[in-house]
């Protein structure tokens, strides 16, 4: 779903903080706003594994393709 901000002063805010949460008028969060896409980690939050531990895990990947654990439990049911 897309939600189009024609409010220039909304847009110019979150231009301006990169990131920041959404709420409702009673303070309700409603989600995340981050301007530099998906993909990243929000601000402040920091990745357990190193870059070269991460690669080292998507070399040892032994897991199946989702189609095949489909097709199993399908037949399973």
């Amino acid at each position: 779903m897309s939600i189009t901000i024609a409010d220039p002063v909304l847009l110019a805010q979150l231009r301006e903080a990169g990131s920041a949460e959404l709420r409702d008028p009673e303070g309700n969060v409603l989600g995340v706003f981050a301007a530099e896409g998906l993909g990243r980690l929000p601000p402040g939050v920091t990745s357990p594994f190193t870059d070269e531990e991460r690669a080292e895990m998507r070399k040892e990947r032994s897991g199946r393709p989702l189609a095949d654990v489909l097709r199993d439990l399908e037949a399973r049911g």
